[in-house]
């Protein structure tokens, strides 16, 4: 007998943050994970309308919670910033994450995959992407109406939601903002910023400086000034002598 769904067991029906599952099987699908994560959120920081995540489980359909996924990454447009437990479609304006991206490792191959193809196919995702860091495959799928269409040379590819491009280079994929800057690693993006840290630094102690040489500069022009000053009062001094002194011996009848 099939159980009718009503408003009260919809609500009663609870939607677990966790499926269990690691996030990861090995430290560079977990890199990878990161970096991609990370660097999308850092592309659309400013945009507050852009929510992005890793392994977070996505919800699509209300009254039931065996119809979900974690995908590696995923972008969902038009969706505010903020913390979730889960991706509950129906909770989100009923927007799917039109990007989604997958990290293959030993335990997450072919078989696992077509399963989450046909998942995102059919839950409304726009572009999919598979990364496999161990033979440094990238594939890509772009929806054409209600089917996923196979990116025939992602080589150079740009995401037309995502405006990134991807690079596959003989060692490993190399994925560029818009803007041309590499998505960088945890700890690259450390060191650039120190390394920004440290410049900003060094110009600080160089405005410093010119400030102090500026300021001592001031401060001799200044002395230069109080001594000129000190002089032509002193010429004015010598002229007021030299004055009285002639008026003094035009009253007592010499002329000088």
């Amino acid at each position: 007998m099939v159980q009718q769904l009503t408003a009260e067991t919809v609500s009663e029906i609870i939607y677990p943050d966790s499926d269990g599952q690691p996030m990861s099987d090995n430290t560079k699908q977990f890199r990878w994970i990161v970096t991609i994560k990370e660097n999308l959120e850092i592309l659309f920081a400013n945009n507050p309308d852009v929510f992005v995540a890793g392994d977070l489980l996505w919800y699509p359909v209300e009254g039931n919670n065996k119809i979900r996924t974690a995908p590696d990454a995923m972008v969902a447009f038009g969706r505010p910033k903020g913390d979730r437990g889960s991706y509950k479609q129906w909770v989100e304006n009923n927007i799917p994450p039109q990007v989604v991206f997958e990290i293959l490792s030993p335990g997450n191959r072919a078989g696992k995959m077509s399963e989450k193809m046909l998942f995102y196919q059919r839950y409304g995702v726009e572009e999919y992407y598979i990364y496999d860091p161990d033979d440094i495959e990238l594939t890509g799928f772009t929806r054409c109406e209600d089917w996923f269409e196979p990116i025939a040379q992602m080589n150079g590819w740009v995401s037309s939601r995502l405006g990134i491009r991807f690079e596959l280079t003989e060692n490993t994929l190399e994925i560029y903002r818009p803007d041309g800057e590499r998505f960088l690693t945890s700890v690259e993006l450390d060191r650039r910023a120190e390394a920004e840290h440290q410049r900003a630094e060094a110009e600080r102690q160089e405005k410093e400086l010119a400030q102090a040489q500026a300021e001592q500069q001031r401060q001799r022009a200044e002395q230069e000034r109080q001594r000129a000053e000190e002089a032509i009062a002193q010429l004015e001094q010598e002229k007021q002598r030299s004055q009285n002194l002639l008026k003094l011996l035009r009253e007592q009848g010499i002329n000088p």
